[in-house]
């Protein structure tokens, strides 16, 4: 079965969709993603994403107006202990480059760089736009679930 590879002190960088995933308990994901989380409550690993997930992760709850979603995702992102890293100049200059030697989208480059700035082993996206960062250590979870059905 296709697996996160989180070795204990792994320092990694989730994407908004793996915090979705998590929240809404993904049919497909939701049990790939279960092991991070674990290992996060039990100290084994460090979770850091920028402070743009609140932006990206919110949306939904507050269209749909269902707080009890609302609540849980500010829960999880604000009182976890995950890292959440300032959007500073120093990342948006970072991310400028990112965005004109890779061609990502704003908010792609802003995680990206973000994640680079914190030095994370572990990246954890859906997005295999990510796949190509030098330094970038990506985990497309997708992949992860196309290794499973194909070695099943």
């Amino acid at each position: 079965m296709g697996e996160l590879s989180l070795p204990p002190g792994s320092k990694v960088y989730i994407d908004t969709p793996v915090l979705i995933y998590t929240l809404e308990n993904h049919p497909d994901f939701y049990s790939l993603l279960k092991p991070l989380w674990e290992k996060f409550e039990n100290d084994r690993v460090s979770i850091s994403t920028s402070e743009l997930i609140i932006t990206e992760a919110l949306v939904s709850p507050l269209r749909s107006g269902n707080m009890v979603s609302i609540a849980n995702y500010e829960q999880l992102i604000f009182h976890s202990g995950i890292n959440l890293i300032p959007i500073e100049r120093s990342i948006l200059i970072a991310a400028t480059k990112l965005r004109v030697k890779y061609k990502l989208k704003t908010p792609d480059a802003i995680h990206a760089a973000t994640a680079l700035s914190v030095g994370c082993n572990r990246f954890i996206t859906n997005d295999k736009g990510f796949r190509n960062i030098a330094g970038l250590p990506t985990i497309i979870l997708s992949e992860l679930l196309t290794y499973k059905s194909e070695f099943m």
